[in-house]
C-alpha cells in the first residue's frame, strides 16, 4: 500500500521498478456489484516477497548489517542469546521472528488479550494484469484476492476460516477468475500460512522488544501487515538510538489502532452476505464513501473522517435499495 511504501522508504529502502508492479487503488466486487477508488496519494505496488527480501538484505548489507545465516538461536541468556550453545553478549534483543515467535514465548511476552485465525493461500498465474486496481472479490466461504507483480503475473490469495480450502476448489466460487486465468501457467507453488489477529498484553520486557508479527498482527484482509511492520521497525530504531524502551509499548499500540479497526469493519461482511451487497450499494450510490474510507485505510485521512464516514454509510444503508 502507499503507506507501507512511504515506511519502507523511511527505512532507506526503494524497490527497483523493475522488481515491483503499480497499481492505483482497490476495487470489491461481491455478487455481481463493484465500486474502486484510486489512492489519493502515491501508488500501491505488487512485488515478489523473495524480491523484497532481497533489496532488504542488499540495503541492511550496505549500512553494515552482520548477517549469521543459518546460525539458530536456541534460548535467551540476562547477557544475551545462545547460539549453538554459546552465549552471543547483546545490548539489545529483537524479536523479529514470525507469528510463532520462540523470542516472544523464551521472554514471556506470550500473553494474549486476543487471538484470531483465519487461512491464507496464493498461487502465482503467469498472465497479463486486467485491472490497475488490487481486486477484493467476496465470497460466500472466502475472500479473494488479485494483485498484479508484473506486466506478465498476477498473485491470486485466498483468505477463509476453512483449513482445508485450497485455490483450485475456491476458484469455482468466483467463474470469472477462473475464465481469466484457464490455461495460464502456474509462477509458483501453491503455499499456505495462517493470518492471526493477535494483541499481546506487552512487546516489550526489558532489553527485548518484539516487532512485526512477532509482536502481533492484524488480519491478512487489510494489506497493513508489512506497513505495520516498517512503522513498527522504525520506531523500534527510535528507541534503541535513545537507549530508551519505555516508550515503545505505547507507540506500538498506537500505530495498530488504525489497521485493527479496519480489520474488525472489513471482517464483519465476512458471512453477512445480505449486510455486504447493501454496503456494496451504498459505496456504489456514494462513491465518494469508499474512497475516504480507502483514504483512512491509507493513513492519508484523520481516523475520525471514518466515524463521519460511518455516518453516511450507515444512512445509506438505511435508505439504499437491496440491490
Amino acid at each position: 500500500m502507499p503507506d507501507g511504501v512511504s515506511a519502507l522508504e523511511r527505512l532507506g529502502v526503494s524497490m527497483p521498478a523493475m522488481q515491483a508492479y503499480p497499481f492505483r487503488g482497490i476495487r470489491f466486487l461481491s455478487s455481481g456489484l463493484s465500486v474502486e477508488a484510486s489512492f489519493p496519494h502515491g501508488l500501491g505496488f505488487g512485488v515478489r516477497r523473495t524480491n523484497l527480501h532481497r533489496v532488504m538484505v542488499d540495503h541492511a548489507e550496505r549500512v553494515g548489517v552482520r548477517f549469521r545465516w543459518r546460525a539458530v538461536v536456541t534460548g535467551l541468556h540476562p547477557d544475551g542469546v545462545l547460539m549453538h550453545g554459546s552465549l552471543i553478549p547483546t545490548r539489545w534483543i529483537v524479536g523479529a521472528d514470525g507469528s510463532s515467535s520462540r523470542v516472544r514465548r523464551w521472554s514471556g511476552l506470550d500473553a494474549h488479550r486476543r487471538k484470531e485465525e483465519r487461512f491464507a493461500f496464493r498461487r502465482h498465474y503467469r498472465v497479463a494484469p486486467w485491472a490497475e486496481f488490487m481486486e477484493l472479490h467476496w465470497g460466500n466461504r472466502c475472500q479473494l484476492y488479485v494483485t498484479p507483480v508484473g506486466p506478465e503475473e498476477v498473485c491470486i490469495a485466498l483468505i477463509s476460516r476453512d483449513h482445508r480450502l485450497r485455490l483450485d476448489e475456491a476458484l469455482s466460487e468466483f467463474p470469472e477468475i477462473a475464465e481469466r486465468l484457464r490455461g495460464a501457467e502456474h509462477g509458483s507453488v501453491e503455499r499456505g500460512a495462517i493470518s492471526v489477529t493477535r494483541k499481546l498484553t506487552r512487546v516489550r520486557r526489558g532489553q527485548v522488544a518484539l516487532v512485526g508479527d512477532a509482536s502481533g498482527g492484524v488480519d491478512a484482509i487489510t494489506g497493513a501487515g508489512l506497513c505495520l511492520s516498517f512503522k513498527q521497525a522504525d520506531l523500534l530504531a527510535e528507541c534503541l538510538v535513545s537507549g530508551d524502551l519505555a516508550s515503545y509499548q505505547a507507540g506500538h499500540r498506537a500505530l495498530a489502532r488504525r489497521p485493527v479497526m479496519m480489520a474488525r469493519l472489513m471482517v464483519l461482511l465476512e458471512h453477512r452476505e445480505k449486510l455486504r451487497r447493501r454496503v456494496m450499494g451504498a459505496f456504489i450510490a456514494e462513491p465518494k464513501v469508499f474512497a475516504r474510507m480507502l483514504a483512512t485505510h491509507v493513513g492519508a485521512v484523520r481516523p475520525v473522517v471514518l466515524a463521519a464516514n460511518g455516518l453516511a454509510l450507515g444512512w445509506k444503508l438505511l435508505t439504499a435499495q437491496n440491490r
